[in-house]
C-alpha cells in the first residue's frame, strides 16, 4: 500500500476523504433482467469482512468488500451499525467515503473513538466517521494491529526483508529479477518468501504512535504464521504487560515439514519471550524429512509437548487463563482443533472441547472466565456452542446454516456473530445464549445483499442419508434450481469436495456456490465423503493415506443414489466437478468412473502424485497424506497403493471430455498439474480445453478472472449435458 501523507490542517483532514468519492467503488444497486443468479450479480454483493462489538455492545464497526467487474478492483468500505434491532433493520452508518480501502476497525479509548487501517497507516475517527486523525507515520506499511487494554501501547503487524532462504542478490545488479535459492521454505501459497511479518510493540501517546520495538527482533520467524495468519494470532494480557504471540520456530527443511507451532509470551518490560507449549529444556526429536512423522518419534513422547499446530491465543477476562486452539500432532495441518485452556499460575493445561468430536473453527470468552464460546461443524452445518472449564459442552444454536465467526457483544452477555447458508451470505447477528440446547435467540443486524437477493427465485435444499459401500450412512446435501419441478428431468453435478479434509457444509463461496449451479438448472449433489470433518474423528482421518479409497466410493454412492433414487436426475447427463483434493478426484474419477459421467471439470487438481511430492511448498502436507517419498525403498504399503493409483497412471482409461482450471501462482498444487492433465487428455484426443490463469494462487480473486471462470465453467457443463 502506498504511504498517505500526513494531513495538519483540520479543515483539510475533513475534506479531503471526499476528494475522489466519484471514484468510489461501492453498494451496487443492480437491477436484474431475470430472477436467475448470473456471475454478474454474484459478483455485485457486498463481502461483509471482520466486525468489532463497541465495548458496551450498543454498536457494531464492521467492513464490506465492494467489487467492480468493469474496473477489475475492490474497494473495502467501513460501517457502523446498531446491536439493539428492533422489528426492522436499521441502516448502517457509512464512515468511508472516498475511494481509499479502510480495514480492521476497532474501538478504542473505551468506544469513544474507532482505529482503522488506511494505506497502511493506522488512523482514528469518531464513531460516525468524523474527526479523522492519522496516528502513525511508519516507513513499513502496517499489516494489522492491536490496542492493549490501557490503550497506552499497540502491537504493530509489519513485513521486513527476509534472505533465509532466497540469497540477496549484488548491489551492483538492482535490476537482476533471478533469485538464488539456498533452502526450502523459499516460496509459500502465491509469492516468494523474500519478506516475513514481524510483531512490534508501540506506545501510543496522545495522537502519535511510535515505530515500536520488534518482539522478534533479530529472530528469522514468522508470526503471524503465513499464509493465512492475522491479528488474531496475538493477544494482550488484561493488565496490558504481557503479549502472547504465535510462532513456527523453524526454518528451511524443518519449517518445510513441520506443523508445529507454539504459543509464546512476550514481557514488555524486559523483552523476554517463553514458551508455554513445551517445557524449557525441550529439545526436538530427529525427524526424517521424506517420511510421514505420524510414526515417529515426535508424535510419541511422553507428556503433552504441544507438538502440533497451536495458535490464536486469547487471556481470559480475569487474567488467570490463557485459552487457544490446538493440534496433537506434527505434520498433519487437518489434525482436529482442540480448544487448549491454560493456568497461567499453575502451568496447567486441559482440553474443553473433548466432547465435540469435530474442530473448534473460532472460540471467545465469556467475560465471567468459566465459559467459552465456540463454533465447530457437525453433521454438514456450523453451528456455536459453550463449553466450561471442566469440559461440558452444549449446542446452542440450529438450522441448515453456518455461522463464521463469534465473539461477545461487548461487555454483555450476548454474542456477535456472523452467518451464511448455500442461499445467502454473510450478515452480522446477535445471539442471546439460551439455557435450553439449540434454542438460542438469533437476530440480524444487517442485511447487505437483501436488495439482490430478493430479486432471485431461490434454489432449495435437501437432505439425505445414503448408505454407503462399506454399510455406513452419508450425508449428502441435495441442492435443486429455482422454480423446480419434481416431473422434469434435470442434469446433476457431484460436488467433490477439498481439503481433503474441509466440510461439505453450508458454505457460501463466490466461486464454487451452490445457488449459481442451481440457477443454471442443475441438481447438485454434494456428500460429506469419508475424510470431512463433523461426523467424527474416524470418518474425517480415513482419508489420510487412502486417498483413492472409501472416499472415492462414497462420491459414487451419493451420485448412483441420486441417478436411481431422485426421479428428478437424469442418470444419462451427470458431470462431476471440483477444485483441490476435489480436482485430484476428478482426474481420479476420469479414469474409474464407469462411463456414469459425460463431463468433468477440475480447479487446481493434483494429477501426478510423484510430481505433487516435490512440487508443494508444504512438504508437510505429501507426507503426511502420502506416507513416503516416492524414491524411498522401504514405501509402506499405504504409499505404494497412493503412487500406484495416482490419476496420471489411468489415463489410459480416459474417454470423457474435461476441462482443467489452474492458476500460475498456487504453489500449493503446481500449474504443471493442470497443464500435465490437459496434455494428456488432448493427445488421447478427448475433447479438452485448459483455463489458465497467470495471475491468481489456488483461488480466483480478480473481478474479471471470476466472472471468465463462471462463464467458463458454464459454458462447459452446458455443452455436454445439456444436449
Amino acid at each position: 500500500m502506498k504511504k498517505l501523507l500526513a494531513l495538519t490542517l483540520g479543515i483539510l483532514l475533513m475534506e479531503q476523504p471526499h476528494a475522489n468519492a466519484q471514484d468510489m467503488i461501492q453498494k451496487n444497486n443492480i437491477t436484474l433482467k431475470s430472477d436467475l443468479m448470473t456471475p454478474e450479480a454474484l459478483w455485485a454483493m457486498g463481502r461483509i469482512g471482520g466486525a468489532q462489538a463497541s465495548p458496551d455492545g450498543s454498536q457494531v464497526v464492521y467492513q464490506v468488500s465492494y467489487y467492480s467487474v468493469k474496473a477489475n478492483k475492490s474497494h473495502t468500505m467501513l460501517f457502523a451499525q446498531s446491536a439493539k434491532p428492533g422489528k426492522n433493520i436499521i441502516a448502517p452508518t457509512q464512515l468511508t467515503t472516498d475511494a481509499k480501502n479502510e480495514t480492521d476497525a476497532a474501538w478504542i479509548e473505551n468506544g469513544k473513538k474507532i482505529a482503522f487501517l488506511r494505506d497502511g497507516q493506522i488512523w482514528k475517527m469518531n464513531p460516525d466517521g468524523t474527526n479523522r486523525v492519522q496516528l502513525t507515520n511508519s516507513k513499513i506499511d502496517i499489516e494489522g494491529f492491536k490496542f492493549s487494554p490501557n490503550g497506552q501501547r499497540v502491537i504493530l503487524i509489519k513485513s521486513l526483508p527476509y534472505h533465509g532462504s532466497i540469497q540477496q542478490n549484488p548491489s551492483d545488479l538492482p535490476k537482476a529479477s533471478g533469485r538464488l535459492v539456498t533452502d526450502l521454505n523459499y516460496r509459500h501459497w502465491d509469492h516468494y518468501v523474500e519478506t516475513i511479518a514481524h510483531p512490534f510493540v508501540a506506545d501510543v501517546k496522545g495522537d502519535n504512535i511510535s515505530d515500536g520495538v520488534d518482539i522478534l527482533n533479530g529472530e528469522p520467524y514468522e508470526c503471524p504464521l503465513a499464509p493465512f495468519g492475522g491479528i488474531e494470532q496475538l493477544d494482550w494480557s488484561k493488565d496490558s504487560k504481557l503479549v502472547a504471540y504465535t510462532c513456527r520456530k523453524k526454518t528451511g527443511v524443518d519449517y518445510a515439514i513441520s506443523t508445529d507451532a507454539d504459543i509464546y509470551l512476550y514481557n514488555i518490560e524486559t523483552r523476554q519471550s517463553w514458551n508455554i507449549c513445551k517445557p524449557k529444556d525441550y529439545k526436538a526429536p530427529h525427524v526424517d524429512p521424506t517420511k510421514s512423522m505420524r510414526d515417529q518419534t515426535v508424535n510419541h513422547q511422553s507428556g503433552d509437548m504441544n507438538v502440533g499446530y497451536d495458535v490464536n491465543p486469547k487471556f481470559s477476562p480475569d487474567g488467570q487463563y490463557i485459552a487457544w486452539q490446538s493440534m496433537a500432532h506434527d505434520g498433519y495441518e487437518s489434525d482436529r482443533n482442540r480448544l487448549c485452556v491454560y493456568n497461567l499460575k499453575t502451568g496447567q493445561k486441559q482440553y474443553v472441547t473433548e466432547r465435540f468430536d469435530s474442530n473448534v473453527d473460532d472460540y471467545c470468552w465469556h467475560p465471567n472466565s468459566k465459559t467459552l464460546y465456540f463454533i465447530g461443524v457437525w453433521h454438514g452445518v456450523e453451528m456455536v456452542y459453550q463449553t466450561n472449564l471442566s469440559g461440558h459442552v452444549k449446542q446452542l444454536t440450529d438450522g441448515w446454516h453456518d455461522y463464521g465467526s463469534v465473539q461477545m457483544l461487548g461487555n454483555t452477555n450476548q454474542l456477535l456473530v456472523s452467518r451464511h447458508s448455500y442461499l445467502a451470505p454473510d450478515d452480522l447477528y446477535v445471539l442471546t445464549p439460551s439455557k435450553k440446547e439449540k434454542a438460542s435467540n438469533v437476530i440480524a443486524i444487517t442485511a447487505e445483499n437483501k436488495h439482490i437477493l430478493d430479486q432471485l427465485a431461490p434454489a432449495s435444499v435437501k437432505q439425505r442419508w445414503v448408505k454407503t459401500t462399506d454399510g455406513k450412512e452419508e450425508l449428502v446435501w441435495i441442492v435443486l434450481p429455482p422454480h423446480f419441478d419434481a416431473n422434469k428431468k434435470y442434469p446433476a453435478l457431484l460436488f467433490c469436495e477439498g481439503g481433503p479434509q474441509s466440510p461439505v457444509s453450508q458454505f457460501w463461496s463466490y466461486r464454487w456456490n451452490m445457488s449459481i449451479m442451481a440457477a443454471h438448472g442443475y441438481v447438485v449433489v454434494a456428500p460429506n465423503r469419508r475424510g470431512l470433518p463433523g461426523f467424527g474423528s474416524e470418518w474425517n482421518e480415513a482419508v489420510s493415506r487412502d486417498w483413492t479409497g472409501q472416499c472415492m466410493d462414497d462420491y459414487l454412492s451419493a451420485i448412483d443414489d441420486a441417478a436411481n433414487n431422485l426421479p428428478y436426475v437424469d442418470k444419462n447427463r451427470l458431470g462431476a466437478v471440483g477444485a483441490s483434493f476435489g480436482g485430484f478426484s476428478v482426474y481420479y474419477l476420469a479414469g474409474h468412473h464407469d462411463k456414469r459421467f459425460k463431463c468433468f471439470i477440475s480447479h487446481d487438481g493434483a494429477f501426478n502424485l510423484e510430481s505433487m511430492y516435490t512440487d508443494t511448498e508444504e512438504a508437510w502436507f505429501s507426507n503426511w497424506e502420502y506416507d513416503d517419498a516416492y524414491w524411498n525403498k522401504d514405501q509402506t504399503q499405504a504409499a505404494k497403493k497412493t503412487y500406484a493409483n495416482s490419476p496420471h497412471r489411468f489415463v489410459d482409461k480416459w474417454d470423457t471430455p474435461i476441462l482443467c482450471i489452474h492458476g500460475e501462482k498456487d504453489y500449493r498444487i503446481n500449474a504443471n498439474q493442470g497443464f500435465g492433465a490437459f496434455n494428456a487428455a488432448r493427445m488421447r484426443g478427448i475433447p479438452a480445453q485448459l483455463l489458465i490463469f497467470p495471475d491468481e494462487n489456488h483461488w480466483v480473486l480478480k473481478p474479471q478472472n471470476g466472472v471468465l471462470w463462471q462463464r467458463t465453467f458454464f459454458n462447459w457443463l452446458d455443452r455436454w449435458l445439456k444436449k
